[in-house]
């Protein structure tokens, strides 16, 4: 740097006072654009097709780019959307912190690792077969038979129960399988933080130094600490399950949207005053009608996909190009408003659990 410096020196010497000013010029230029060069590699600028790419993260948007390229459906692809922005927030907020030294030991940082490797897994990217069914403690001594639609023995049985016991409307059986649907998603996504857990304790095994792997014991007992918590929330929510199947919805049901309602029931069982449960019932019910809005927009987001399968097999261009157009709009809406969602549940989880931020791995 110095040869450089004596070299430019003396040839600006050898240069009249407006070559200097240019040369001078093209020199900040190039020391400007390379330092924006290196604060440019994860924030978020144009794709090489000048379009904006969707995230300020480089992995997340490799993420994404890999998603659609998977036969994700449309549904699938925006909740995926979603889970991504959540993972953003979190890991821009995490950044902040750390540059102020609020988490000296990891502990927030190993939490976002395995947020992102749940999200991984979830959507089958983690590059690993997914063995992973959704079953429960218990073994599975039956064959699969007709009517069993969730995967889970415990669950097959009562929902066969349920359905041929006459208790219910078409309606009530619509809710009630909505939330069989929800509890099998709650155990699959449970399996998968198992293996997440699991594979950070291979880790935490292979360490080498005996003081690093003392510093580590917390966050292993958080974790385990977390999935027993967890744990207890699916075996609530299967009693939950057993008791509807026999009883019946009651008259004074709060709420009809299943992550709702295990929120609810969640915070009846936490340690919150009476002003309280009144305070975070009425914002359930603000909450409940985003969740219905979401799965509205789903539906809908489904059936312009079959349209648009169905208008491209047609052939005609302009017709293809107008209903891609509405098709593109509502996956954008449904990704807003996916986000918008799962972040108000994301609050009223750390509401409930008193735990600050707390990340929504389930």
């Amino acid at each position: 740097m110095t040869i450089f410096s004596v070299m430019l020196g003396s040839f600006l010497r050898s240069l009249n006072t407006n070559l200097k000013c240019f040369v001078v010029a093209v020199c900040y230029s190039v020391c400007v654009m390379a330092g924006k060069y290196s604060r440019e590699v994860n924030e978020q600028k144009p794709g090489g097709d000048g379009l904006t790419v969707e995230f300020r993260i480089g992995k997340l948007n490799q993420v994404w780019e890999k998603a659609k390229r998977m036969p994700l459906s449309p549904v699938r692809q925006a909740e995926l959307h979603s889970d991504l922005k959540i993972q953003e927030k979190d890991e821009l907020q995490w950044k902040k912190l750390k540059a102020e030294g609020l988490d000296e030991n990891g502990e927030k940082e190993a939490q976002l690792r395995r947020n992102f490797n749940v999200i991984l897994a979830k959507y089958g990217m983690d590059g690993k077969r997914d063995t992973r069914s959704v079953e429960n403690n218990s073994l599975k001594d039956h064959d699969a038979k007709e009517g069993d639609i969730f995967d889970d023995p415990r669950l097959d049985k009562l929902w066969n129960k349920a359905k041929s016991s006459g208790k219910f409307s078409n309606e009530e059986l619509s809710s009630l399988k909505k939330e069989f649907q929800h509890h099998r998603d709650k155990i699959h996504e449970y399996n998968i933080l198992i293996d997440a857990v699991s594979r950070t304790e291979e880790i935490h095994k292979n360490v080498i130094s005996p003081l690093e792997g003392d510093a580590k014991e917390p966050e292993l007992h958080k974790k385990h600490t977390d999935l027993k918590q967890k744990m207890r929330d699916l075996n609530h929510g299967f009693e939950r399950l057993r008791k509807l199947s026999h009883e019946g919805f009651t008259e004074d049901s709060e709420f009809r949207e299943p992550r709702v309602i295990e929120l609810w029931e969640a915070a009846k069982r936490a340690n919150l005053s009476e002003d309280e449960l009144d305070s975070l019932k009425e914002e359930l019910h603000h909450f409940e009608t985003k969740v219905e809005k979401h799965s509205h927009y789903q539906e809908q987001l489904e059936l312009s996909h079959q349209k648009l399968q169905h208008v491209e097999a047609l052939g005609d261009k302009e017709h293809i190009r107008k209903t891609q157009e509405k098709y593109n709009t509502l996956a954008e809406k449904t990704r807003e408003i996916g986000y918008k969602m799962k972040k108000h549940m994301q609050d009223l989880s750390s509401k409930i659990s008193g735990q600050g931020l707390n990340h929504n791995e389930l």
